[in-house]
């Protein structure tokens, strides 16, 4: 027996390191799946499993665990950077301006009211609490990759590493109720602005039927212009630079449904459909409008719903609105997932390589939308690891060049946080400009990120554990709770509460804002689960990015400025 009490108790083994983080992360993934009042605190129950573990002893060499939980912060900041970046400038256009602005109120809010709290309940002649109350703000906000951020600037500017403060402590205080508590506030601002949710729904309903599409329109035409003569219908589609879709073809009295390499002949009659402000130019660009008696109706089609995967490069960048889907093509865009987020299929929504649409319509007319979008899978699948790690080898070094600034006690850095989260931002945006395949699929991106996350999160647990009780317990740990709690109710209710009274935002809109801003999943899923349509995920993916980015950055803003 004595090679399995050597195994948990040989910390410089590898099988004890394996074993150990293996313990943490499955134990904490497991026990984060129970439900409490419908709400669970997911994966980040693995830094109370990895607190448990560091406390009874179970740890393993400091300079292991430092290794493992930077490489993973590496991994998961990285990947969220891939995940936001397409969406990342696209947030600011018209529409997303007042709720991003929103947003970073909020974000700054929730500083202000963390320093207010550490001077009015600490003592700022004890230069850990502000750490300590660093780690309070980003539990109280359920934003783990701050508490990476700020984690990582405390360690390069703290002179005595013996005393460094474990400000994982102070998160884990504040997470439970920052959970309930976006939530919590949230349903208070409905009753504080005496707000009825099916007046709300209504208001959603009411939007999306005055939502302007252009008129679709029918013509039989034939075909006299000699420039069409022996031109394929994709390059008729690209010359008029109009959507137009060739319903019917008659040649040489036969009928057919056309494909995009089927070519045109002088005297062939075609069945178009179009938008009705195009019909003019297509009919005096192919020939003049004639009455037909062969016409098939669509309506015959069976009606399909079918997801669509984008790997058409020259989709990059057009938006849904300008796609004329509903009324060329006759479907319906339902749904937009990119990067495992669900988007609203709004009008103004810009196409990215690896979006998937959900589209519903006649069986053929669907087709059409597949081969217009690539649909190849296969050309997804094979994953990038080389544009993966070429960013995080440009972000750590981009994120270690110094920046003096007057007044700091030492140059600042981006760090192994704020330098690859940049990097894969704009690597996300645009690296198809510098021929990086940046595409990886939502299940690879979710991956390396949840494996940077729990490596991370045990080894900030792990190094916390010996001493969270003590913290808990004989310290202040009671105080991070309250004050915790004040860091996530009072910035919601005010911007919320002005969001809804002066700002007129749709409450269900306001409540994705709020979980986007907090980058809160469960207040999201509590959201839609209170509503039928898409406002949620709206308020959500608009603020998402710019939120990510300001928490992270702001947590090394405040410990490279006050904590040093």
């Amino acid at each position: 027996m004595d090679w399995i009490i050597r195994l948990f108790t040989d910390t410089d083994s590898i099988a004890h390191i394996a074993l150990l983080y293996s313990i943490v992360i499955a134990v904490g993934i497991l026990l984060g799946k129970i439900k409490i009042g419908g709400i669970s605190l997911g994966v980040t129950f693995v830094l109370f499993a990895g607190i448990v573990a560091g406390h009874i002893g179970f740890t393993a060499p400091v300079n292991i665990l430092s290794f493992i939980q930077d490489f993973g912060l590496i991994l998961f900041v990285f990947c969220i950077g891939l995940q936001v970046g397409p969406g990342f400038f696209e947030s600011f256009k018209k529409g997303g301006v007042t709720l991003n602005l929103l947003s970073t109120t909020t974000v700054l809010l929730n500083v202000v009211v963390m320093f207010a709290c550490y001077f009015i309940f600490f003592d700022t002649n004890d230069k850990t609490n502000l750490p300590m109350m660093v780690g309070t703000l980003y539990g109280a906000v359920t934003n783990t990759p701050g508490l990476g951020a700020a984690n990582e600037a405390l360690e390069s500017v703290w002179a005595d590493k013996s005393t460094l403060p474990q400000i994982a402590s102070g998160y884990a205080c504040a997470y439970p109720l920052g959970v309930l508590g976006i939530i919590g506030a949230t349903i208070a601002i409905r009753f504080i602005t005496g707000t009825k949710l099916a007046d709300e729904e209504e208001e959603l309903r009411e939007a999306e039927a005055e939502d302007p599409h252009a008129k679709p329109h029918q013509m039989h035409l034939k075909v006299n212009n000699t420039y069409l003569a022996g031109r394929t219908v994709e390059q008729i589609n690209e010359f008029l630079n109009r959507d137009v879709v060739f319903s019917r073809l008659m040649h040489e009295g036969k009928v057919s449904i056309p494909s995009s390499q089927d070519v045109l002949e002088m005297g062939d009659e075609v069945l178009v459909v179009c938008a009705e402000a195009d019909a003019e130019a297509i009919q005096a660009f192919i020939g003049p409008e004639i009455e037909m008696a062969w016409e098939e109706e669509d309506s015959n089609q069976p009606m399909i719903s079918r997801r669509i995967v984008v790997t058409n490069s020259s989709m990059n960048g057009k938006t849904l609105g300008k796609m004329h889907f509903s009324s060329v093509y006759g479907v319906t865009v339902t749904r937009i997932s990119r990067q495992g987020l669900d988007v609203f299929a709004s009008r103004n929504y810009r196409f990215q390589v690896g979006d998937k649409i959900l589209v519903v319509g006649p069986k053929d007319n669907v087709s059409r939308i597949a081969e217009m979008m690539g649909n190849s899978v296969k050309r997804l699948d094979h994953p990038n690891i080389a544009t993966i790690f070429i960013g995080i080898i440009v972000g750590i070094l981009f994120g270690s060049i110094p920046f003096a600034i007057p007044g700091m006690p030492v140059p600042m850095k981006l760090g192994i946080a704020g330098g690859p989260l940049i990097i894969a931002i704009l690597i996300g945006r645009f690296g198809h400009r510098m021929k990086l395949n940046t595409y990886t699929t939502t299940s690879a991106n979710m991956m390396l990120r949840e494996i940077g996350l729990v490596l991370f999160l045990a080894s900030v647990g792990i190094k916390a554990g010996a001493n969270f009780w003590h913290t808990v317990v004989q310290g202040d740990g009671l105080l991070y709770v309250a004050t915790g709690f004040i860091i996530t109710i009072v910035p919601i209710l005010i911007v919320g509460v002005i969001a809804r009274l002066k700002f007129k935002f749709n409450y269900f809109t306001l409540m994705g804002m709020i979980a986007g801003t907090c980058t809160d999943p469960p207040a999201l899923a509590y959201a839609n689960s209170i509503c039928s349509r898409e406002a949620p995920a709206i308020g959500y993916s608009t603020v998402y990015p710019l939120s990510m980015f300001l928490r992270i950055f702001t947590a090394q803003l405040i410990v490279l400025f006050c904590c040093g």
